[in-house]
Parts: C-alpha cells; sequence; structure tokens
C-alpha cells in the first residue's frame, strides 16, 4: 500500500477516533442533564401537588360540626375564588361547565359517578352551589355557572 495513502487513512483514523472521544463526553453529559430535568420534574409535581392541597384547605376552613370536620364552603363574591372550594364543589362546576348548556341535576349527578337511580343522592346536589352563588338555577330547573 502507498505510504502516502496509509498516512491519510491514519490521520483521518485518528480524527474520528478524537471525534468519537468529544461525542461520548457530549452524550455523558445530555444523559445527565435529562436525568437532572426529570428528578427536577418529579420535585415540581410533587411540590404542585402539596400547594394545591394546601390552598385547598387554607381556601376552605375545617369547622366542627356536632363533634365532625365539615368543610365550610364559602359564598361566591369579590375575590373569593373557585379554588376556595372543597374539590367536590369544583368537580360539580367542572361537570356544569363541561355540559356546555344548562343542565339537570341528574345530568350532573351521571357526570359525577353519583347513583342517579336513587332520589336522596341526587338532592344534596340541588342546592350545594346555587345556594351560595356559585351556580344559577334556571326557572326551568337547570343549572348554569355563573359568570
Amino acid at each position: 500500500m502507498d505510504p502516502e495513502i496509509q498516512e491519510r487513512i491514519a490521520a483521518r483514523r485518528a480524527e474520528l477516533d478524537g471525534l468519537k472521544e468529544q461525542l461520548v463526553k457530549q452524550l455523558a453529559e445530555v444523559r445527565a442533564e435529562r436525568d437532572e430535568l426529570a428528578v427536577a420534574e418529579r420535585v415540581w409535581q410533587r411540590m404542585s401537588e402539596q400547594l394545591a392541597d394546601e390552598r385547598a384547605q387554607a381556601g376552605s376552613p375545617v369547622v366542627q360540626v356536632a363533634g365532625r370536620a365539615v368543610r365550610v364552603v364559602p359564598e361566591r363574591g369579590p375575590g373569593v375564588l373557585e379554588s376556595a372550594l372543597p374539590a367536590e364543589y369544583q368537580r360539580i362546576l367542572a361537570a356544569v361547565r363541561a355540559a356546555g348548556s344548562p343542565v339537570a341535576t341528574r345530568q350532573i349527578g351521571e357526570a359525577l359517578g353519583v347513583g342517579t337511580g336513587v332520589r336522596g343522592k341526587l338532592e344534596p346536589l340541588r342546592g350545594k352551589l346555587a345556594d351560595r352563588g356559585w351556580l344559577h338555577k334556571r326557572p326551568d330547573g337547570k343549572f348554569t355557572v355563573r359568570p
């Protein structure tokens, strides 16, 4: 084989070996950073859940009624955010909002997975939020979310 060609091959091989080392180092750095991002994402998720729980608890105080802890549902008004409602009430609002049009109590119950065949299960839904101003009860008995 021609010595000049051998020299070029050896030079190219050395160049490629150097490039390979750089790429291996970059790949290790990329993997390390991706691992750090995954950890940061998990920490952020946990913190978000904790903050949401704290906000929900802080926004809706618990009082004792007949020896039982009961979460107070705030009246709708200026400065009172929906996040101040207990989770169950937020689900009711979300179900009414998702319907996109006025809904009957039965439809809300179905959306929430409440047994709609038992009248006693649906009755509490009727006044849960309408009495506190979060929902509007129309003359036809259907509900809409107040703007």
